[in-house]
């Protein structure tokens, strides 16, 4: 089988960049004098443009290289504006991947988790499994105003998410692959939907296989797209509830966490402790490979969702398969999200003007970028 994708030399030229210490303190120092620089808000007012109406069709077509001729410079935007971000904020590449899980998982690629709050409108942000967790919503402020200034009213806020986690992927050292897009973006948004359908932490695997499931995704895709935990990290608030409880009430830690691994969860997150401290989902949070994999054959599963893939002979083939491969990990991996992106809404969209509101409402005609 051809491949689907192909490394990406852009913010690091080998893994090991990450590791050596001399080149992370620099790293950490230019994310410091980046973060100086932008301190101060700056306010992006979006050009007046008329827009097409919103269109009724149910779904849109997806194709790759959609914008070439209607906003050729698409692509490229998005790749240096994440490059940028990741400078000025590592944890950025992940927060922004988690962005398209969390928006496609609900009803579709539609951009609706990017909507903000209003009145008569219960969103996505504030949802279980968003809520004092998900970020770099601003990230895509930032392209959005960029591609508003260039190419007003052309590209939807669902396709720049989808852009963008196609880049965080590959940016941070995993594959790269073509997307297709031509999406739509929402007309509202529910945390009530949210609820029901995203992913616990505290999942098992059968729980996760049905969820999987209910979007033709496979079990091969669930533990492939699993592997997005090869980048990021997650919070005490995640993580105590294996290290202390058990089902019946005891204090006892989970017989699948590895001994050692254990007590450097606890000594992290004590049984009292502040629960939005953050941890590492693997042994290179900054770095996108299969030691994700590799730490759960061992038993270094930060997340139950994690290491019930493992513990569970539905998946542990595949778990086994990706910590001696990565290439067909990348492979696997590259091949999911193609399928997570195609998941529509089925619903009227627009292309909205600012993705954090409906056009047509007072928030549109302004976007608010903070670095």
């Amino acid at each position: 089988m051809q491949q689907t994708y192909r490394k990406f030399q852009g913010l690091q030229n080998s893994k090991s960049s990450f590791s050596n210490p001399n080149n992370q303190q620099t790293l950490y120092i230019i994310i410091y004098l980046v973060l100086l620089a932008a301190a101060a808000t700056t306010w992006y007012i979006l050009p007046t443009t008329t827009l097409p109406p919103p269109t009724s069709a149910a779904t849109t077509t997806l194709r790759r290289r959609y914008y070439s001729a209607t906003c050729p410079s698409a692509e490229s935007t998005v790749a240096q504006i994440m490059k940028q971000s990741l400078l000025a904020e590592p944890r950025s590449a992940a927060s922004v991947l988690r962005l398209q899980f969390h928006d496609c998982f609900v009803n579709g690629c539609d951009g609706s988790l990017l909507l903000d709050d209003t009145p008569t409108m219960a969103g996505e942000k504030l949802a279980l499994a968003n809520i004092n967790s998900l970020r770099s919503f601003e990230v895509i402020d930032k392209i959005k105003a960029e591609l508003e200034q260039s190419c007003p009213g052309v590209v939807s806020c669902a396709d720049i998410v989808i852009m963008a986690a196609r880049d965080a992927v590959s940016l941070t050292g995993g594959p790269r692959w073509e997307v297709k897009l031509g999406r739509l973006d929402g007309l509202t948004a529910s945390r009530a939907d949210s609820d029901a359908v995203m992913p616990s932490p505290r999942a098992n695997a059968t729980t996760l296989i049905d969820l999987f499931a209910k979007l033709n995704l496979s079990v091969k895709d669930l533990v492939a797209l699993s592997g997005s935990h090869s980048i990021g990290r997650a919070r005490c608030f995640s993580i105590t509830h294996r290290l202390y409880d058990d089902q019946a009430g005891a204090r006892q830690p989970e017989a699948a966490i590895e001994p050692g691994f254990r007590e450097k969860l606890m000594q992290l997150c004590p049984v009292n402790g502040y629960q939005n401290v953050t941890g590492g989902l693997d042994s290179t949070p900054v770095v996108f490979d299969n030691l994700y994999f590799k730490d759960l054959v061992v038993g270094k599963g930060v997340l139950n969702s994690d290491q019930t893939l493992y513990t569970s002979p539905e998946t542990r083939a595949y778990v086994e398969e990706f910590s001696r491969d990565e290439e067909a990990f990348f492979q696997a991996f590259a091949e999911g999200m193609i399928k997570l992106g195609d998941l529509q809404s089925g619903q009227p969209g627009e292309v909205r003007r600012n993705c954090r509101a409906v056009n047509g409402s007072p928030a549109a005609a302004m976007n608010n970028y903070q670095n």
